[in-house]
């Protein structure tokens, strides 16, 4: 990473251009931690699920993305917020092959498999948070 640390940076996901920001960022911050292309693809990818989701599910939001590190490897953390409704069913969600329509398909559950950490943090008629992280494989 170049530079030395840096705070995180927060955008505006409201629009379909923010969903297209949002991944411009990943893709950049995944470059700065020399991730493999594949493991680059895999960021995105879930990034592009995460904050469609968060543009359409949840009314807009914000992503924050940073660098991290832990134990001397690079990674990449995002947060996905929103106040939206929330997710009234969370198991139902996370099933591998639901989705609500209209995205990739991939939902929360391919978002999952597609990083190392995912913390959902949701509540119906209070929003939602997912958090994740990818690290650098050694």
């Amino acid at each position: 990473m170049n530079g030395g640390p840096r705070g995180p940076e927060v955008l505006e996901i409201t629009t379909n251009a923010g969903v297209v920001q949002a991944r411009q960022l990943v893709r950049a911050l995944a470059q700065e931690c020399r991730f493999s292309l594949v493991e680059q693809t895999k960021l995105i990818t879930a990034a592009s699920e995460l904050a469609r989701n968060t543009h359409v599910h949840g009314g807009g939001g914000t992503m924050t993305a940073l660098l991290v590190e832990e134990r001397g490897r690079p990674g990449v953390r995002l947060v996905f917020t929103d106040q939206g409704p929330g997710i009234a069913d969370v198991e139902l969600a996370l099933t591998d092959g639901w989705t609500s329509g209209g995205g990739m398909g991939l939902g929360l559950s391919g978002s999952r498999r597609l990083v190392d950490d995912f913390v959902l943090d949701t509540a119906a008629g209070e929003g939602t948070t997912v958090t994740i992280t990818k690290w650098v494989r050694r």
